[in-house]
């Protein structure tokens, strides 16, 4: 009961933001022509859900986001396991990670379209970034921070250099590879959103500049809206996984 009642925790401020707008756009406090009401964007919702428009374009960037954080949680986490179990690994791979870490992921997309053109692959390519790099940082500090004790209690029990990164790294690792996990997820819906500016022609990212161009606020808001909805249940379910694998994990308890 208690654990439900945490779950639902987690939605009380969205609503409590969303009832305090709805209140402010009847009030006249807030500008129905700078942001609509609440319930002006959910009908707004539920006719595009009737004409397909909406179900599609959600489709659509689900599609796109999904297949680049496949790519990119593969290619991080691939990375991070060479870097963090093997120092010419640390050596040759960390560096051209580390400066592309620190350049800005959005400045790629001209050379993305240059590239890969514009179509779909610019797209998938800049999420599947997004994704790469906070993951890859993440998990990589997690191996290198597992205990070494671990490691000798380890050899000592006789076990394989792949039974120790089984059984020894990768579980201690899990905590750290979870919260990059969780980082990604949120790069790349940010990721998307920029990619979706790119030539699109579907999607929530092609919705939303079609109506920037017809001055439709109410369905620019709507697919913010989305976005960040996706962005929550995204991270739910991460959270979600997080409990179940680090049951045997005492940690603090926030009061």
């Amino acid at each position: 009961m208690l654990q439900r009642i945490r779950l639902w925790d987690r939605w009380l401020s969205p609503l409590a933001l969303l009832i305090a707008w709805q209140l402010g756009a009847s009030l006249g406090l807030i500008p129905d022509r700078l942001l609509p009401a609440p319930s002006t964007v959910a009908a707004t919702a539920a006719d595009l859900l009737g004409d397909g428009t909406l179900a599609e374009a959600i489709t659509v960037s689900l599609q796109r986001v999904l297949t680049g954080f496949a790519i990119g949680s593969v290619a991080g986490i691939g990375l991070a396991v060479v870097t963090g179990l093997s120092r010419w690994g640390e050596s040759l791979l960390d560096p051209p990670m580390q400066m592309l870490r620190t350049v800005p992921i959005f400045g790629l997309i001209p050379l993305f379209i240059l590239w890969f053109g514009i179509g779909e692959t610019p797209k998938v390519a800049l999420v599947a970034l997004a994704v790469a790099i906070p993951l890859y940082i993440n998990t990589a500090a997690a191996i290198r921070g597992v205990d070494a004790k671990f490691r000798e209690v380890a050899a000592v029990l006789g076990l394989s250099r792949a039974g120790v990164v089984r059984h020894v790294v990768l579980p201690g690792a899990l905590p750290g590879l979870l919260v990059g996990l969780r980082l990604s997820l949120g790069s790349a819906w940010l990721a998307l959103i920029v990619a979706e500016q790119i030539n699109a022609d579907a999607g929530l990212g092609f919705m939303v500049n079609s109506a920037r161009e017809f001055l439709r606020t109410d369905i620019v808001v709507l697919g913010l809206l989305i976005y960040s909805v996706l962005g929550l249940l995204t991270d739910a379910l991460v959270r979600f996984t997080e409990r179940r694998a680090l049951a045997w994990r005492r940690a603090f308890d926030a009061r």
